[in-house]
């Protein structure tokens, strides 16, 4: 760690002060041999579980093969079978195509090209409380300011931000829905509007699942203005809410999907997949990249998506989000700091208050003290008040009670269901 610091800007953060020597399914064995349940599953990535064997012998036959060429430049064939089956899984009864990117950052930032290039227009609307990557546009699009607006000036202009539907916040969708029109009426004229993007569910804000009319509504106001509405699926997708696209809970169809995390089972790779005659007006070599669609990438995200298939990891994905949500819902009965327990599938968030004020000292706590008894966790919301518990859906119902009972056993002892005192106190 010493040499980390040493070695490494600051501005690269870390979670949890371990590093890791192996890993399997859904857990970690770090340098000093000490075994962690891992309840973050690399932020989402690993729906699949670390070391998958599908994945890995998938990438090893490649590796024996070719590892890089750049499509551009000759092309292979796993990025046009992941293509083929990624358009045949999105929503939408239309031809749909797909691209290849590196990270949900680039799939974000090209998604955004497309829409302003199809429509002929610039200005883009998002979230608060959004996170949609640490790029300039991506940064643009993100709302939330520290830490990833704060100190580096401009953003790309014409981006504007309504609020995101919350209950427990007093948001409803009606105040989101009559945010934008506010935009449309003092701000920015809607015939300049090329695109509203929007998360599922609201991932580094807190894991807030959109209400499904909020979607309708949304879907509503951009087929009146002309607007393309791209669906943010780079923590949602692949299974992750119980749906291989979070969008497919609400019925409601975008007309772009940018998608990585999940997708590539730990290896890098993002997409953008949609409407096949929004993508196709952008002209040769209007997209891509080097590394773009690499194929150990792709080969690990066809091993994905059969890992998926074969396995009913969407079945398994709501099974472990009930459990989830079951055990903490009833531990809310007892511990009065739990404010809600919401999620999709097994994406499940759990946020703390006390007095009726956001209480990230306590979802913090949580999270030190779980890594000292083998849990790795995190936090995020607005206010950094809220545990995330995003484990791989290839786990034991065992490996899930032992990470469920840690938490149970730190919040009883700590809070006020407890005894005043506690480090929560």
């Amino acid at each position: 760690m010493a040499r980390r610091q040493k070695a490494i800007p600051q501005g690269i953060g870390n979670a949890h002060p371990l590093f890791a020597a192996r890993a399997e399914n859904g857990e970690i064995w770090d340098v000093e041999g000490k075994r962690y349940i891992d309840f973050c599953a690399g932020i989402a990535v690993l729906n699949t579980g670390h070391r998958h064997p599908k994945i890995t012998s998938a990438v090893a036959r490649q590796a024996e093969k070719f590892t890089h060429t750049c499509f551009q430049v000759v092309a292979y064939e796993s990025y046009v079978e992941l293509a083929e089956r990624i358009s045949s899984l999105a929503p939408g009864d239309f031809e749909k195509k797909a691209f290849f990117m590196t990270t949900g950052a680039e799939a974000v930032e090209n998604a955004i090209k497309v829409a302003r290039h199809y429509t002929k227009r610039t200005a883009v609307i998002s979230f608060d409380g959004a996170f949609h990557g640490r790029t300039f546009m991506a940064m643009a699009l993100t709302g939330k300011v520290a830490p990833y607006k704060a100190g580096f000036g401009p953003t790309s202009a014409d981006v504007y931000q309504a609020p995101y539907p919350s209950a427990l916040h007093g948001i409803s969708i009606q105040d989101s829905i009559a945010g934008i029109k506010r935009l449309f009426k003092y701000t920015v004229d809607p015939d300049r509007v090329a695109a509203i993007i929007v998360e599922p569910v609201l991932g580094e804000g807190g894991y807030i699942p959109a209400p499904a009319e909020f979607l309708r509504q949304l879907r509503a106001l951009c087929d009146e203005h002309g607007i393309l509405l791209v669906a943010d699926e780079i923590q949602t997708g692949i299974g992750r809410t119980g749906r291989m696209f979070a969008m497919e809970h609400s019925g409601v169809v975008p007309d772009l999907t940018t998608l990585a995390k999940g997708l590539g089972g730990g290896m890098t790779i993002s997409a953008v997949v949609g409407r096949a005659d929004v993508l196709d007006s952008i002209p040769a070599g209007g997209l891509g990249s080097t590394y773009a669609g690499h194929p150990m990438a792709c080969v690990a995200a066809l091993a994905v998506l059969d890992a998926m298939e074969e396995e009913q990891l969407c079945a398994r994905s709501e099974a472990l989000g009930k459990r989830l949500r079951d055990r903490m819902n009833a531990l809310r009965q007892r511990v009065p700091e739990i404010a809600d327990v919401r999620g999709l599938g097994a994406m499940t968030g759990v946020e703390f208050c006390k007095e009726g004020q956001p209480a990230p000292e306590i979802a913090n706590a949580v999270k030190a003290e779980a890594f000292e008894r083998g849990l790795l966790l995190l936090t995020s919301g607005t206010h950094g008040n809220v545990l995330r518990i995003m484990l791989p859906l290839t786990v034991s119902d065992e490996l899930v009670d032992e990470g469920l009972d840690i938490i149970e056993q730190i919040l009883l002892a700590h809070t006020s269901a407890q005894s005043v005192g506690g480090v929560f106190a």
